[in-house]
């Protein structure tokens, strides 16, 4: 390949204890390409990356950037080096705008300049086609946007290698594409583009090179345009694997939920939902499309009894449960669970573990104040 090596890694080992997240890694990326690392769920891509990002550090091996060994303790040494990675869970302060929060950080002399700093950030949304608001509060942004503040806040860093970890978890198809139409633009504006996922089709779709992963050790990497799906399946798992998945169809099944004329406004008086109706019947999956925006996220919160509504009803065996909260609606004896997109800020409690989070839908079970 023609193109300057942006960053390269050598023989990166990494231990937590007795689990060894990465053996031996070697992988390069140039400028002006996208490189994919892919693999399984723990199989040490995150890891991998963080230890460019300054976030871990690496027990062996050795970084170079453009050519020239470097070290990396911590993420202001990565920006130093024109690094910047964008972490699955957003580092964001909800109740700035967006200009505050990509200028977060920066010193500078006497007087923070803000207007000359948006205008700046301005600039690099028109340059790659990035679409946000940028005198939008984070708190009232949809998680695409707040990816897109992450991503322009390293770009306004000066970073010349980007680091997506899944970046497309929470995001639309839609938003996906949008997406996928940046990072390109931004390829070609010569930014070495690392994206951590395991989507093979968006592997396929969108990157120049494919690094594979299997528990913590380097596979190989290959050239998408000279692979498949297979291939890359093989590589991730160590054996063949069928894609293809046999479903039955389930018929004469009863309706679970029947929504019927459902009208929802939002905190500012915006209607959200209007006259919405249809059925969920058992042994089924219903998908709700529509562009970001389009009332996906209400209409889920107002089934589980997260958001109030106008009028209409959502029955569950003839039976109206408008207005009644997720408590009321799970001694009701309805087992029904809300998935929320934004899963660590909504659904989960990120300092807390697995049984303590687990544990919260139930606390209030129990004869004393202290729980088993």
């Amino acid at each position: 390949m023609s193109k300057p090596i942006a960053l390269e890694m050598k023989n990166i080992s990494k231990s937590f204890g007795s689990i060894q997240a990465n053996k031996n890694v070697s992988l390069e990326v140039y400028h002006g390409e996208i490189l994919a690392i892919l693999g399984e769920n723990g199989c040490g891509k995150t890891t991998l990356m963080n230890m460019i990002a300054g976030i871990y550090f690496p027990d062996e091996g050795t970084v170079l950037v453009d050519g020239k060994e470097v070290v990396i303790s911590s993420p202001k040494d990565a920006f130093d080096h024109k690094i910047g990675m964008i972490h699955q869970h957003f580092k964001l302060v909800d109740v700035f705008t967006a200009t505050e929060n990509i200028v977060l950080g920066l010193e500078g002399q006497g007087k923070f300049d803000l207007k000359a700093a948006q205008q700046q950030v301005a600039e690099i949304c028109d340059r790659y086609g990035f679409e946000v608001d940028l005198k939008k509060k984070i708190y009232a942004m949809a998680v695409s946007e707040k990816q897109t503040v992450e991503i322009i806040k390293v770009l306004y860093r000066g970073a010349d290698i980007l680091i997506l970890d899944e970046p497309t978890a929470v995001l639309t198809p839609q938003e996906t594409e949008k997406l996928f139409a940046v990072l390109r633009r931004m390829r070609d504006d010569g930014k070495a583009i690392i994206i951590i996922t395991h989507k093979l089709h968006e592997v396929l779709a969108l990157t120049d090179r494919v690094t594979v992963l299997r528990r913590g050790e380097h596979i190989g990497t290959v050239n998408t345009a000279e692979t498949s799906e297979s291939e890359l399946t093989e590589m991730m798992v160590g054996k063949k694997i069928v894609l293809n998945i046999d479903r039955t169809d389930a018929l004469g099944l009863p309706d679970r939920i029947v929504v019927d004329g459902l009208n929802c406004y939002d905190q500012y008086g915006v209607q959200v939902l209007s006259d919405v109706g249809f059925a969920v019947r058992g042994g089924e999956i219903l998908g709700v499309a529509g562009i970001a925006g389009s009332g996906q996220k209400e209409l889920c919160e107002t089934i589980a009894g997260l958001q109030s509504i106008e009028k209409g009803a959502i029955l569950y065996n003839k039976e109206n449960i408008i207005g009644k909260s997720p408590k009321e609606i799970i001694e009701m004896g309805i087992s029904m669970s809300f998935v929320p997109e934004d899963r660590l800020g909504m659904g989960l409690v990120g300092n807390m573990d697995i049984v303590d989070n687990m544990m919260l839908r139930s606390y209030r079970k129990g004869k004393s104040i202290f729980l088993d």
